[in-house]
């Protein structure tokens, strides 16, 4: 029991705790791993989004450990994914940091196929491959600020509303980007075993300026550490909730077995909704493509079409972005209705029943 306390306290932490601005550095001293993602949602057809997304090392968290893609130790193992909605066999990249990366303050070159190169406020991203490449440039703002630091300094994770632009080739067909995105960058100490187990993650962009982004994580326990909801406009604060949050799953697809072993349901419809004084003030209702890719830590990418309404005005869309791992016991995942409504009883939220 203290230990689920005090990961629950660390979740609790989940907010504007620092005022530091973003730090990059290669994985070294205490912060052993080290992620940062480009996520592009709301794109035409056919991409619907695009993401590319690195992590350094593997944190001790079942929802970031794939032992399919250890390369010597989980130390000196660095993933990139780089995916949209059409089918690609290449999108996932498996490197030896040490044999294969070269990583300095400025510039993270991963074999002769990623790069990842900044000079704050631009970061540029490249990928040359024969299925996908992509040169990119990002906007961010010039004071990007800590939006969310674990308690004891054992993790930082930084997020920001980007502006990106550039190109993208798939299998020699190019496309021109030029849109609102989101950029990620965390580092981290190689932490000890923490039981998160389920996690979330969905980006629409409501208009030119507008992004909505909607999050949730659980513990192999099923409880519920952190929801989160944030809209923000572009060159603004975002609104974040917390409370009064609930993420449910109506339908999912056939189980599936990644590709270390582990079984997991995919979800095929889900909504959210969120209340502010007992008052309905946003609500989504989500239909997966079908495209979902593997390869985000221990799990899935893929896009939605979506119906959503936001303070009465109603919207739509075709490439709502998510991201989905599920590494509870298939006990959580594979509720039926009966156990749905005793959860109800009980004041945890469902989030996901087999049907």
């Amino acid at each position: 029991m203290p230990k689920l306390m005090s990961q629950i306290n660390q979740l609790q932490q989940l907010g504007l705790t620092s005022n530091e601005g973003v730090v990059y550095q290669p994985s070294r001293g205490f912060f052993k791993v080290v992620y940062q993602a480009l996520i592009l949602p709301n794109l035409p057809a056919p991409l619907r989004y695009f993401n590319y997304i690195s992590l350094i090392g593997q944190p001790r968290i079942p929802l970031c450990y794939n032992a399919n893609s250890i390369v010597t130790s989980a130390i000196d193992t660095a993933t990139v994914l780089v995916s949209n909605s059409l089918h690609s066999l290449e999108h996932l990249k498996i490197y030896s940091v040490r044999r294969q990366c070269l990583l300095d303050p400025s510039r993270y070159q991963f074999d002769k196929t990623d790069l990842i190169e900044w000079q704050i406020p631009k970061i540029h991203l490249q990928r040359t491959d024969v299925e996908t490449s992509c040169d990119l440039i990002i906007q961010t703002p010039s004071d990007i600020s800590n939006s969310s630091a674990l308690q004891w300094g054992i993790s930082d994770y930084w997020s920001v509303l980007c502006q990106c632009e550039g190109e993208i080739l798939y299998k020699g067909q190019k496309y021109e980007i030029n849109g609102l995105g989101r950029f990620k960058h965390a580092r981290a100490l190689h932490l000890p075993f923490l039981s998160l187990c389920f996690y979330t993650y969905q980006i629409i962009n409501l208009n030119e300026t507008t992004q909505v982004t909607l999050s949730q994580i659980r513990n192999q326990w099923n409880i519920i550490l952190c929801s989160r909801l944030d809209i923000q406009e572009l060159g603004k604060e975002p609104l974040t909730f917390t409370e009064d949050i609930n993420f449910h799953i109506h339908r999912v697809y056939p189980k599936v077995e990644t590709p270390y072993g582990r079984e997991m349901y995919l979800p095929r419809e889900f909504s959210w909704q969120c209340k502010k004084n007992g008052k309905v003030i946003f609500e989504l209702y989500a239909e997966s493509r079908g495209d979902y890719k593997f390869g985000l830590a221990a799990g899935y990418t893929g896009s939605f079409r979506y119906q959503l309404s936001l303070n009465d005005q109603c919207l739509q869309g075709e490439g709502g972005y998510c991201e989905y791992i599920d590494c509870r016991p298939l006990r959580w995942q594979e509720k039926n209705q009966n156990e749905k409504n005793l959860d109800k009883l009980l004041l945890l939220q469902p989030c996901l029943y087999k049907k």
